[in-house]
This record gives structure tokens, sequence and C-alpha cells, in this order.
């Protein structure tokens, strides 16, 4: 009998450090640090700095506050000219910010209002992120959350 690769997946359980998504806060989700670049930047190196550190999001700064957020999705736009574009020009300029006590189903409407796949956390007022929330981040409390 030929298994096909669905059925050798086996069932995981929740591990118990992993709350549901009801109970979970931004916290339990994100990624804690940012990699980030400035604004001067080419897209060509945020590709290679997504390509290395395996991410989808690079937070462009400047100086000592966030100034924006270039996503993998960003990259595509431009692709094929990304060693003349800047990350600069090509990041959403007014990030979307959460607080990491945030009510994780909180972050999650927001992005979905806001149409984005990836967050900032931190202190919106002096905008100096410690982390970011990306969907893929929720799917894993979806995937393996527990009580």
């Amino acid at each position: 009998m030929n298994q096909t690769p669905h059925d050798r997946m086996v069932a995981f359980e929740g591990s118990y450090l992993t709350p549901s998504l009801e109970n979970a806060q931004v916290s339990d989700a994100m990624r804690v640090g940012v990699i980030s670049c400035p604004p001067d930047t080419s897209m060509e190196a945020v590709a290679r700095i997504m390509a290395t550190n395996h991410v989808h999001a690079v937070v462009v700064l400047a100086g000592d506050a966030s100034w924006g957020i270039v996503t993998d999705r960003d990259l595509l736009g431009v692709a094929s000219t990304a060693a003349d574009r800047l990350a600069g020009t090509c990041a959403t300029t007014d990030p979307v910010m959460v607080k990491p006590s945030a009510p994780l189903q909180e972050a999650i409407e927001l992005m979905e209002h806001q149409n984005t796949s990836h967050v900032l956390v931190g202190n919106p007022e002096s905008h100096h992120p410690i982390g970011v929330l990306s969907s893929l981040d929720i799917a894993g409390i979806v995937a393996w959350g527990r009580g």
C-alpha cells in the first residue's frame, strides 16, 4: 500500500506552554527581536536579509524609531528592480503596532482590518519595536495551542 505524505503525518498535541487562541496574548505568539535595516538599504539587500534569516518582514529604522516595515509582499512588487529600489521607498511607513499584552484575538482582528500579515509589537507611544507578530506565528497558536 502506498502512503501519501498526508497519511504519514503524525497527529501532534499542543504544548502545555502554548495557550489556546482564546487565552493567548500577543506575547505568546510573537517573535522577540526585530531584524532591521536603514531606509537607504537596497531592496536587493533586504531580500538577502530575509533569505538569510528566514523571515518575511524587515523593520526599517530611522535613528532609534521604527519608521516602516518591508514585507515579502512588498519585495514581490519590486523584484525585477530590487537593486535600484530602496527600503525606505517600498516600506509601509505607518506600520501597525500592538502591545505584547494585547489579546491575540484583537491583534488578529486588527491585522484583518488593516489587510496585513505582519505587525510590530512594542510600545506605540515610543515607537520602539520589541518584536514582530506574523500570520505564521498565529498559525502556530491555532495549530498547537491548548488550554
